[in-house]
């Protein structure tokens, strides 16, 4: 396991390094700060697992900066009340607002030691049960702009029966949303069925779509199976000719008729259908046809790759990881600060799903608490061998402004983070004026700006 990590929290210098000293020494990780402002920013920066928090600090004291963080969002770790001079008062009022014990100066050793423990043990226990509680997920995760935008637009498309297409990468979480449209609309107490195009055949369409009725009974179709919920086909530019035709019909007249019946079924669901960006580019997936694209085509709904939102990253990371120690019993790991920023840095060409599957892996294969660096490093590297296509896309298929587009947005991402995310050194390496490639960023969605420390 990782060293914890400490936060010291004194406006006397003597105390202080005398207490990283020993702490230090005990292989914990120490941060100090002299007033209540530097613990505010420190404890932002880096989640400490144990705070010591002396009470008689001028400015702000340390029961007022407790009361702060139980007020705002509880206390996240355990905390230890300091004092030389304290009071039953202080120390009632201390526990009162979460504060796990209280010692006095001047400092034992040995009991500061004990209490350093035992905190920590309580702090471990209670992330453990936290974890086991975590709820199924409500709403796509993120606090970015682009999710909130996207979140909203949902929200507004749920309530309505209309056809919807959503559209976007593989891998980006298009049937996540579909079920999330589904879990907060009128028709959340019926069934989510999910139609997958590349498993359907002309020959077997009719069958697995409409359903069957024969001697031994009614054999329902997905359209029935998902009588009073949603029917979500996934990959409509996958649909074979015969599927996209019963489809087209469904949609039109709302019926549908079993194989081995002449009495048409009304139909009571609402239909949600999933396709790649280049369902809009005008080529229609080489696949299908305007009339279901009419169709379907009501509500569009554009989930975007995750290099767009990479800014989410860190919280999708902690989602994911209680996500799978409270589902799959997985070990608990953290991610740290640097192996966070770099996967915020990745270019995710595998979206969301690319993201979740490293993550699982990192927790099956299991290593110290927390996460570091180096072992993102060495995942990406083993991820990445040097004879994989830089665009893992069909650009021959595309038309030749998006086709240099996808190709200008992978290699400007790639030489970024080559550059550390430093853009002057990036238009140094691929021979642009800055002003320009500052514009060329912007206009091919090339988020530079958490990355640019010019």
């Amino acid at each position: 396991m990782s060293a914890a990590r400490i936060l010291v929290v004194d406006d006397e210098a003597e105390i202080r390094g005398l207490l990283k000293e020993i702490l230090a020494d005990e292989g914990y990780e120490v941060d100090v700060a002299a007033d209540a402002e530097q613990a505010r920013q420190i404890r932002a920066q880096h989640d400490p697992d144990l705070i010591l928090l002396d009470i008689w600090m001028p400015d702000t004291d340390g029961i007022t900066l407790l009361r702060e963080w139980s007020q705002v969002n509880g206390t996240s770790c355990p905390v230890v009340m300091m004092s030389g001079h304290g009071t039953v008062e202080t120390a009632v009022e201390a526990t009162r607002l979460g504060a796990f014990d209280f010692v006095e100066k001047p400092l034992s050793l040995a009991k500061l030691l004990r209490t350093v423990e035992r905190a920590l043990d309580a702090g471990r226990t209670k992330r453990q049960a936290t974890r086991t509680l975590v709820p199924p997920l409500i709403a796509p995760v993120g606090r970015s702009p682009v999710m909130q935008a996207l979140r909203e637009q949902v929200q507004q498309v749920a309530p309505h029966d209309t056809p919807l297409l959503i559209v976007g990468e593989p891998g980006s979480g298009r049937e996540a949303f579909a079920r999330y449209i589904h879990s907060i609309s009128p028709r959340a107490k019926g069934p989510f069925v999910q139609l997958v195009a590349t498993g359907l055949s002309d020959d077997g369409a009719a069958a697995v779509m409409q359903g069957t009725e024969d001697a031994s009974g009614v054999h329902a179709g997905v359209f029935e199976q998902a009588a009073g919920g949603v029917l979500f086909v996934n990959g409509i530019e996958d649909l074979p000719r015969t599927a996209q035709g019963l489809l087209v019909a469904a949609l039109e007249t709302k019926t549908i008729t079993r194989i081995g019946s002449a009495t048409p079924t009304k139909l009571n669901v609402r239909i949600i259908g999933s396709a790649s960006p280049r369902i809009l580019s005008g080529e229609y997936g080489g696949n299908v046809t305007l009339e279901l694209l009419s169709r379907l085509n009501v509500i569009t709904i554009k989930v975007p790759p995750l290099r767009e939102y990479a800014q989410d990253v860190p919280d999708l990371l902690r989602y994911f990881v209680d996500r799978l120690v409270d589902e799959e019993r997985l070990p608990f790991r953290r991610f740290s600060v640097a192996a966070q920023n770099r996967l915020r840095n990745y270019p995710w060409p595998g979206n969301m799903r690319e993201l979740k599957n490293l993550v699982q892996r990192l927790l099956i294969m299991g290593g110290e608490e927390e996460i570091k660096l180096e072992e993102i490093e060495r995942e990406l590297a083993s991820r990445a061998p040097a004879n994989e296509p830089l665009v893992k896309q069909d650009l021959l298929a595309l038309p030749l402004r998006e086709a240099r587009e996808h190709f200008e947005r992978a290699y400007l991402q790639q030489q970024l983070i080559l550059c550390n995310g430093k853009v002057g050194q990036l238009a140094k390496r691929v021979g642009m004026e800055r002003t320009h490639l500052y514009r060329k960023l912007r206009s091919l969605g090339v988020d530079f700006r958490q990355l640019a420390e010019d």
